[in-house]
């Protein structure tokens, strides 16, 4: 169903404290998240596409993308933030396109991220999305990405002072909160943070300050990145792999623990 006003404030509202946010690839990983507790799903672009046979990086078909959202939409009742990789075209009013079907689809926040391409161009597309949520009468949360630590982009001595340059652009151009992946030391992160004054997401990653603490350095969202979905497809090829060498069915049953009832879990 279309994202509504109550779900985007809520969405913002829950950037005051601190969230922990799961991400999921489709509508079943997506309703077990929310089941553990999560209070919002966010999905991973790398999850999803290859959930899709696609490789990450604008590879997927937008419509496929659309497609999931409307399915998580339909299962779930808390706010959904898509990652919406750098609105799959470097086109701005394609970009815009983009965002008004995954706003119609049932995303109340989304990912935008600059990856390589020009920094201009990444701000011409926050302010494209901006205006496509105003059109739809949403306050879309926009979390817009910089991947000065993720590729890099700079030499590390410079990767504080790009992000929080990049970051206060991001903030003219209506981003409502900062992601930097795999910024990952403290004093880089708080400085960030304190500089920017937008919300900081950060993604898990090993060496990572645990919650408590990110929570004290400023950081406002922890967001699982693929780690959920990489765990989940280390499962799958460690009980085939099991299965293959002796068909052992009881080993296999073991595996899956306690019966589920799926259907009920989706119809509910």
């Amino acid at each position: 169903m279309p994202a509504g006003p109550n779900d985007a404030a809520a969405f913002h509202a829950l950037h005051e404290d601190f969230l922990i946010l799961p991400n999921a690839w489709d509508a079943v990983t997506a309703k077990l998240i929310e089941r553990a507790g999560a209070k919002a799903i966010a999905t991973s672009s790398a999850a999803v596409a290859w959930a899709h046979g696609f490789a990450d990086g604008h590879d997927l078909p937008i419509a496929k993308l659309v497609t999931v959202i409307e399915e998580i939409a339909r299962v779930v009742a808390v706010p959904i933030s898509c990652d919406a990789e750098g609105g799959y075209s470097g086109d701005p009013r394609q970009v815009g396109e983009n965002i008004s079907a995954l706003i119609g689809a049932g995303a109340v926040g989304i990912n935008l991220e600059d990856g390589r391409e020009p920094h201009e161009a990444h701000l011409r597309k926050i302010e494209a999305a901006r205006e496509a949520a105003t059109r739809a009468g949403v306050d879309l949360y926009i979390n817009a990405r910089t991947d000065v630590y993720l590729k890099p982009l700079v030499p590390a001595e410079q990767a504080v002072a790009e992000t929080i340059r990049r970051g206060l652009a991001f903030k003219e151009a209506g981003a409502s909160g900062l992601f930097a992946p795999f910024a990952l030391k403290g004093d880089d992160i708080r400085a960030i943070a304190t500089a920017v004054n937008l919300p900081l997401n950060v993604i898990a990653m090993a060496g990572l300050p645990k919650a408590a603490e990110l929570k004290g350095l400023g950081v406002r969202r922890l967001s699982a990145g693929t780690k959920i979905a990489g765990a989940a497809l280390a499962a799958t090829k460690a009980a085939a792999e099991a299965f293959l060498i002796d068909g052992d069915s009881d080993a296999l049953s073991d595996r899956v623990g306690a019966a589920v009832n799926y259907n009920a879990m989706i119809k509910d």
